[in-house]
């Protein structure tokens, strides 16, 4: 049954990336640079401390998503938003900086709780963006996040914080994510 709701969950990754590089490439999106290079370093560091700290299968959904944010990252590069602002690159300095406890730490628990930290400031930038101009986003990827998160927490193979943060943080920004950018047909 996890192996089931694992599946499921990374096929939700598929099923709102995919969309989301057709729309960055059609000029419909423009990714925030800054949030998606950590994400895709946070989500790393999540997967690898979901395998350490008995996630199993469970980490799976981590890994489908991170290979999606490998690639919007890149693609963020050409086709992203180009205005970032000071404070943009404040929250990134943050972010990046949150990087140090984790390699001092080397403890998955502690790695997980400082990346989700730093992905929660991370994603400040994005939704200050959103927030302002909510048509350069759609929908459908967040929201499918959201689906993808309640299932990765059901296929979990061990239940503590280092597993479950995660999930459940994103399950909250991606909500609000999703309301930033329904708000447009207001």
């Amino acid at each position: 049954m996890k192996e089931t709701l694992a599946v499921a969950a990374a096929l939700l990754a598929i099923a709102g990336n995919v969309p989301y590089i057709r729309d960055v490439l059609r000029g419909r999106v423009q990714p925030h640079a800054y949030t998606w290079l950590v994400w895709t370093l946070v989500t790393g560091i999540t997967f690898f401390g979901q395998l350490a700290k008995g996630a199993g299968v469970g980490a799976l959904p981590t890994l489908a998503s991170g290979l999606f944010t490998v690639a919007i990252f890149s693609l963020s590069l050409r086709y992203g938003f180009k205005n970032p602002t000071r404070s943009d690159r404040a929250f990134l300095a943050v972010a990046l900086a949150g990087l140090v406890p984790w390699v001092l730490t080397s403890d998955p628990t502690w790695s997980v709780v400082i990346a989700v930290g730093i992905d929660l400031v991370a994603f400040v930038p994005t939704l200050r963006k959103t927030w302002r101009a909510p048509t350069t986003e759609t929908p459908l990827l967040y929201a499918m996040n959201i689906a993808r998160h309640v299932l990765a927490l059901f296929s979990l193979q061990a239940y503590n914080v280092a597993t479950v943060l995660h999930s459940a943080a994103m399950i909250v920004t991606n909500a609000l994510m999703t309301a930033f950018i329904l708000r447009r047909g207001r």
